[in-house]
């Protein structure tokens, strides 16, 4: 998307600048240019044509109004220049609008640079971008001529777009398509076949196009001036917003890998802790002469060596089914220590009463 440019050119400046040699063979309409730093959509600017009906390289340089209006518009309408400022390169062929203008319409739009919004939010920061050398953009464009109710022929133009260079993505998904060189500019205004122009039509990935922040206040169309082009600071925010577009896939990966290691970490501790609570099974209070009995016969250690509900279930059926067992189990469970000391002391340590020491003497 192009909707804000810088053209402060002198009207004959800009034949040189689209690589064009000699004087064009006319021209239309220059009183009306202004040169000016906050060009929108609406305003007067130079643009370099082919001559209709002429068979050699004769140019004209003719001002249009920036904001096309279809021949086919009707005269009463009031046209808004807003609507197609910019036409997407990948569609012209198949919007009526742009689709009959390709083979005898074709113009070149030249300014100092242009100026794309940076969104955050509800928040917009402008940005002028620019070639590093100073040169002047050549953008491809299309035009269109409308008579309106007062039977005044107006001619306007678009600007072709296309997809934004990997260097631009952090900014816009658009950007104007620009001619970077003399043969491209010779066969976007020259009588080539279409057939040609695909190649052209692709974003301009060139390291020599540079940008800086600039004021918010250029957002307004009536604000003006070389204002419009100094290089402010961001604040620290506003600065790590652009490293944070080019860092977030990073981080994400980061972020993907430790939570991976994460879960596989958890996994191998709960794991850990199952097999040691198993190992660490306490035994069974009671059931000495049990355990005896199986560690002196050789069978398989039950309680220290289970990992399983199988060997569990297999040890405890096993249990039940010996007759020594569980009478063991019973004994245990009728005769505890604490009741066997209590009785011991009952009948040996039975201490001597005010009775037994009368009955003695």
């Amino acid at each position: 998307m192009c909707g804000r440019a810088r053209c402060t050119l002198r009207a004959d400046d800009i034949p040189r600048a689209t690589h064009r040699g000699g004087q064009p063979s006319r021209t239309i309409d220059l009183d009306r240019y202004r040169p000016c730093y906050n060009c929108a959509p609406g305003r007067n600017l130079p643009v370099v044509r082919r001559e209709e009906n002429s068979d050699g390289d004769d140019y004209v340089l003719h001002c249009m109004k920036w904001g096309l209006i279809p021949s086919f518009t009707k005269k009463n309408e009031k046209p808004d220049h807003y609507k197609m400022f910019n036409a997407r390169s990948e569609s012209i062929y198949e919007k009526a609008s742009f689709r009959r203008l390709i083979p005898k319409c074709r113009c070149l739009v030249t300014v100092e640079g242009f100026y794309e919004w940076k969104k955050d939010g509800s928040k917009k920061q402008p940005y002028y971008i620019h070639f590093k050398d100073g040169r002047p953009l050549v953008f491809a464009a299309l035009y269109d001529s409308w008579k309106n109710s007062e039977g005044e022929i107006i001619y306007t133009f678009t600007i072709l777009t296309t997809s934004s260079s990997p260097a631009l993505q952090w900014l816009h998904d658009r950007m104007p398509i620009i001619l970077g060189d003399k043969e491209s500019t010779d066969t976007w205004l020259g009588r080539s076949s279409s057939s040609k122009f695909d190649t052209m039509l692709k974003p301009y990935g060139e390291s020599d196009l540079v940008w800086y922040p600039v004021t918010p206040a250029m957002g307004k169309p009536s604000f003006d001036g070389p204002e419009c082009i100094n290089e402010i600071q961001l604040k620290k925010e506003d600065k790590n917003m652009i490293s944070k577009f080019f860092m977030r896939k990073e981080i994400k990966k980061e972020e993907e890998e430790a939570n991976g290691e994460e879960k596989s970490s958890h996994h191998d501790s709960v794991e850990t802790d199952v097999h040691t609570s198993l190992k660490g099974e306490p035994k069974v209070e009671g059931c000495n002469e049990f355990s005896s009995s199986t560690d002196k016969s050789g069978d398989a250690k039950h309680l220290d060596d289970a990992t399983g509900q199988g060997q569990v279930k297999r040890d405890y059926e096993e249990f039940s089914t010996d007759p020594d067992q569980r009478t063991c189990q019973t004994d245990a469970t009728q005769t505890s220590p604490l009741k066997k000391k209590r009785e011991v002391k009952s009948s040996e340590d039975k201490q001597p009463t005010l009775f037994d020491y009368f009955t003695k003497s």
